[in-house]
């Protein structure tokens, strides 16, 4: 799923990069800036660092998950999920990348089949770590950086494309294409909040249905099999690991 990723962005870049060198635009750096400031290229390129990160713990058998993979994995899960509801239900037939026609395979990889896979290995895959209810805030932080990065960097950069002096990823976060302005886009940015909210807590809340593993739980099941008085540790805690 990884390398479809990245041969997905890769293909979808290619096309931007060969639509900016025909149309002769001077101004590579701001295009090159704009491009991997959708909130679609950098959830599927964390999505990938997840998915190669997650292999590399498979091979090495570290069962369950290292705490900070298990954070990292849900950041990925929930941003992926956001992805793919908002390009179906918003963006679908619309251009979301920097110009050029994107090949119809590398929409649905980034938009269906990468977030559908991220939800189904959060379900599935072995290995997922019980997270606390705090570390939905952790989960929302990027999402909120993004969205004040894009609406103070939209007016100030001139969108070459386009030949206007605004850039936008999206078109529920330009003004200019809300008929109440700043008030649309603050529709729809705490439409979307509440709606990266709500699939943080359900990503959170599967971790706490029983299956997970805490770190907390097992140091305390370490310390359960140490018989009271008993001084050789050895002979008293089970060899069987989690």
């Amino acid at each position: 799923m990884a390398v479809a990723i990245i041969a997905a962005v890769v293909v979808t870049y290619q096309g931007s990069s060969g639509f900016w060198a025909a149309q002769g635009f001077a101004d590579l750096v701001t295009l090159n800036v704009n491009f991997f400031s959708y909130f679609t290229i950098e959830s599927n390129l964390l999505a990938t660092a997840v998915l190669l990160i997650g292999a590399g713990l498979a091979v090495a058998r570290r069962l369950p998950d290292p705490s900070w993979f298990a954070v990292l994995r849900a950041c990925a899960t929930t941003y992926m999920a956001i992805t793919g509801i908002v390009y179906n239900l918003l963006l679908r037939g619309l251009p979301v990348t920097g110009g050029g026609d994107a090949q119809p395979w590398t929409n649905e990889v980034l938009h269906v089949i990468a977030p559908a896979f991220l939800v189904l290995d959060w379900l599935l895959a072995p290995g997922r770590r019980r997270l606390e209810w705090n570390r939905v805030f952790v989960v929302l932080a990027f999402p909120i950086t993004w969205v004040v990065y894009t609406l103070v960097r939209g007016p100030l950069v001139y969108d070459q494309v386009k030949a206007v002096q605004s850039w936008y990823p999206y078109p529920f976060l330009n003004p200019a294409l809300q008929q109440n302005g700043y008030l649309g886009v603050a529709f729809w940015v705490l439409v979307i909040s509440v709606a990266f909210a709500a699939v943080a807590s359900l990503v959170v809340w599967v971790t706490r249905l029983g299956g997970g593993h805490s770190g907390r739980a097992d140091a305390a099941a370490s310390e359960s099999r140490i018989e009271p008085g008993n001084t050789d540790a050895s002979a008293s805690v089970s060899p069987h690991r989690e």
